[in-house]
């Protein structure tokens, strides 16, 4: 006979990883977050296979279809991440600076 439930251990780990990936993520320095973010983009890539090797294992429908969701789930986070890297790359380009004489103009 267990004291506690699997379902409430299950949620308490649930609830800590919320609490802390908010803190780990909030506090880190601009400076790394596109580090960050190409990291992210590489773990989404490996979920997008796991997903699918998932999803290619079940016999159940509801289990394909929640295959086929995270795999599509994962690849929006993996196109939205590299978007969001090659801007976040963008802004720290130097910008040319026009002649005085153009910028009369």
């Amino acid at each position: 006979m267990e004291i506690v439930s699997p379902t409430v251990t299950n949620l308490i780990i649930f609830a800590l990883a919320i609490y802390v990936g908010y803190h780990v993520v909030w506090n880190v320095t601009p400076a790394l977050h596109t580090p960050l973010m190409a990291v992210t983009n590489a773990i989404s890539a490996i979920v997008i296979v796991g997903a699918m090797l998932a999803a290619a294992l079940t016999e159940t429908d509801l289990g394909k279809t929640m295959g086929v969701l995270a795999v599509a789930l994962c690849a929006v986070n993996v196109f939205g991440g590299f978007l969001v890297t090659r801007r976040m790359l963008e802004m720290f380009k130097k910008k040319d600076r026009k002649p005085a004489a153009e910028a009369k103009k």
